[in-house]
């Protein structure tokens, strides 16, 4: 099969497209609130497009950032990636964090992203959940409709993604999860599919190339909204208490740990000259810290602290 316009455009395109469809959706969950856009340029090549809706009736906050930048990369950070090669770059996508005020509603961050260095290109990106209060149902909803799209393209992606998402999204200085996951993945080309699950897991060579990857990229990018939503909508209503939102802004200060000292998309936005604003946009508008904070053992919050570990979710919601 031909495909006569660079892939780059094209995903260019669709990344923009899910924008449009993301923002639309949640300002009509939302019922109140509006996003505000802010388009901007980047000196050294490209721009984008973040908006941002505060104070909403179900979102304290939420971002939906859509670029396409491109440039040269520092030499030495471009020496850490596993495909292309020199220094110049092109990368565009889309990536999202929901903040509501509920503390009954999780947060979710999902992100996917196509990147050239050279005659290199490869996708990455994914979509995770971190809920303040465990509801199974929740969570099994999230990752079967994950699951279900991966599988439309191979019964291996969900397991191993799942894997690399429980992996990542971790914060080793916590030793904690950050949520409960849900999908990550990074430098798809298409012709590497051979990496093993577990060692000793070995998986046939299959080299299908990178168009095949940008259709499951597509498809788990559309599978982002019927993954959340049902969520939000069901948890909206839910009664809570001041001692509930201490505790989702507790909670929320783990997320900005791993963003400010682990997230690639954030290194990657900022070691590139990327627009400060809109890569800190996944911070929410209210944090606490407390000092050594512990919770009180068999309450509803310890419970919860405990329900963050790497699970098999679909098995137990079964």
């Amino acid at each position: 099969m031909s495909y006569p316009r660079p892939l780059k455009d094209r995903a260019r395109e669709f990344f923009a497209d899910v924008q449009d469809e993301i923002c639309a959706a949640l300002e009509r969950l939302d019922g109140q609130g509006q996003f505000r856009e802010d388009v901007w340029v980047r000196d050294e090549g490209g721009g984008g497009r973040t908006r941002v809706m505060e104070d909403g009736g179900l979102f304290e906050k939420a971002g939906v950032n859509f670029s396409e930048v491109h440039g040269r990369l520092d030499e030495s950070f471009a020496a850490q990636m596993p495909v292309g090669e020199g220094t110049k770059f092109f990368a565009t996508g889309i990536s999202l964090v929901l903040h509501p005020s509920n503390p009954m509603v999780p947060t979710v961050h999902a992100n996917f992203r196509y990147l050239e260095r050279g005659s290199g290109g490869w996708f990455g990106g994914g979509t995770d959940l971190t809920p303040y209060y465990p509801y199974i149902e929740d969570v099994t909803h999230f990752h079967s409709t994950l699951k279900e799209a991966c599988d439309k393209f191979d019964p291996w992606y969900y397991p191993r993604f799942k894997k690399w998402c429980d992996e990542y999204f971790f914060i080793k200085h916590r030793n904690e999860a950050r949520g409960v996951g849900g999908i990550f993945f990074d430098y798809l080309t298409g012709k590497h599919a051979d990496e093993p699950l577990e060692v000793g897991d070995e998986r046939p060579s299959i080299d299908r190339g990178i168009e095949f990857v940008f259709e499951f990229v597509q498809g788990v990018a559309r599978a982002f909204l019927p993954a959340y939503l049902p969520i939000a909508e069901r948890r909206r209503n839910e009664p809570h208490t001041e001692r509930e939102r201490e505790f989702q802004l507790i909670r929320r200060g783990r997320y900005v740990e791993f963003n400010l000292v682990y997230d690639r998309g954030t290194h990657f936005g900022l070691q590139t000259g990327g627009r400060t604003e809109s890569i800190l946009m996944s911070l929410p508008p209210l944090v606490r810290w407390q000092y050594d904070y512990q919770p009180e053992p068999g309450s509803r919050e310890a419970e919860a602290c405990e329900f963050f570990l790497p699970r098999d979710w679909l098995k137990l919601g079964d």
